[in-house]
């Protein structure tokens, strides 16, 4: 019997990227967002850090299915923003999921900085939290630079504009297998794969 775990997200593209991450490993999972549950209430991400909020909501999503849950927190740190948005990504122009207001905004904000410093990385941090109590915490970091128009439509939130350290396409403008392989989703959620298969397996 196929378990079934939940992905602490309603991004239906974080679902999709991860499902095909996790296939990649062998890791066999019936994997559902939050959608899937619409009793669910959003959780708030109050922590500091990305590994913080990251635990919140597979604690909360966990808790409330009594499933194994899973979640990650993943943001764009500019290095010419002091690392941020780092942690406020996906709300950075003061509505949460606005992907285009929140890279339009922060494209207006670095106008002026020159491409030598226009430095960035996208950071993820990737929990699972089980039925019986087990906790992990894994991370991934993919580092490069910031462009000046968007490009491509293949991603999301700010891979219009971000191109991987040692390329020259953005990561909106690599397939998809591309950009699992490098991505800092990809990173910490291969890194979780193992983990996982180890809380899980039958005993």
């Amino acid at each position: 019997m196929t378990l079934k775990v939940v992905l602490a997200t309603r991004n239906e593209h974080k679902v999709i990227e991860l499902r095909r991450i996790m296939s990649g490993v062998g890791l066999e999972i019936d994997l559902v967002g939050t959608d899937d549950f619409p009793e669910l209430p959003d959780v708030a991400e109050t922590g500091s850090s990305f590994a913080a909020n990251a635990l919140l909501k597979a604690r909360d999503v966990c808790a409330r299915t009594g499933l194994v849950a899973i979640a990650d927190d993943s943001g764009l740190c500019v290095d010419a923003l002091n690392g941020m948005p780092g942690i406020f990504s996906a709300r950075w122009a003061g509505r949460h999921g606005d992907d285009l207001a929140n890279l339009e905004l922060l494209l207006a904000q670095i106008v002026d900085v020159p491409d030598s410093r226009r430095g960035a990385a996208f950071h993820c941090a990737a929990a699972v939290v089980t039925p019986d109590g087990d906790e992990r915490v894994v991370e991934g970091v993919l580092e490069g630079a910031l462009v000046r128009e968007p490009r491509g439509s293949n991603g999301f939130g700010y891979d219009p504009i971000f191109t991987p350290r040692g390329y020259v396409l953005t990561t909106a403008q690599l397939k998809p297998e591309e950009k699992d392989a490098i991505s800092h989703r990809g990173q910490a959620f291969r890194a979780l794969a193992s983990v996982i298969g180890d809380l899980v397996k039958p005993q």
